[in-house]
């Protein structure tokens, strides 16, 4: 492992924090709260709930446990929030406290062992943990946002139908070695 582990993984993070956000930018107001039945979490919950756990996992990362003690994880599928704004504030909160970590981690960091819930992992265990899971909440969100604005939904990685001209324009450009460039994390398909 080196340095560029960490890039990439910023770079992951970064990618799933830009669909959360496409997608919030499609989704009127108040579909925020909409929930498909009783038990299904609806957009909000979903966002209280990656911010605890991003808050929780990330605030003084290398030297604590990452279930803190003030976490209250039942309350994250409690909807108290009323606006988006509160909900984007929610949302930038905890992946700020991600980056904060993330970026003040070192290349010697990457082999110590931090506590999840009093499990022992390696810093690389423990961000490959957590991408795993925050991408599987944004594809609850992004599949929320699709049934909620239906035909009007504009797609956030390959359109259905365009597959073959997507291929088709990306192998008449010469290779490349450029990872997570700007245009990567602009137009990178989640459905590769």
């Amino acid at each position: 492992m080196d340095i560029n582990y960490l890039e990439s993984a910023k770079k992951q993070f970064e990618y799933y924090k830009i669909l959360g956000d496409k997608t919030f930018a499609q989704i009127p107001d108040e579909k925020l709260f909409w929930k498909f039945n009783d038990e299904s979490n609806n957009i909000a919950i979903i966002i209280k709930h990656l911010s605890g756990n991003m808050l929780s996992r990330w605030t003084d990362f290398l030297n604590s446990d990452g279930e803190k003690e003030w976490r209250q994880r039942d309350a994250e599928f409690e909807n108290d929030i009323k606006t988006k704004e509160e909900l984007i504030q929610k949302w930038n909160e905890g992946w700020d406290c991600l980056f904060k970590a993330l970026n003040a981690l070192k290349e010697k960091d990457l082999s110590k062992t931090i506590y999840i819930r009093n499990q022992g992992h390696s810093v690389t265990e423990a961000i490959n943990r957590q991408l795993a899971h925050y991408p599987y909440h944004v594809g609850q969100i992004v599949f929320i946002g699709k049934m909620i604005c239906n035909e009007k939904w504009t797609s956030l990685s390959i359109p259905k139908g365009n597959s073959t001209n997507y291929n088709a324009e990306k192998f008449s450009k010469p290779k490349h070695n450029e990872h997570f460039t700007e245009e990567f994390l602009k137009n990178k398909p989640k459905d590769e």
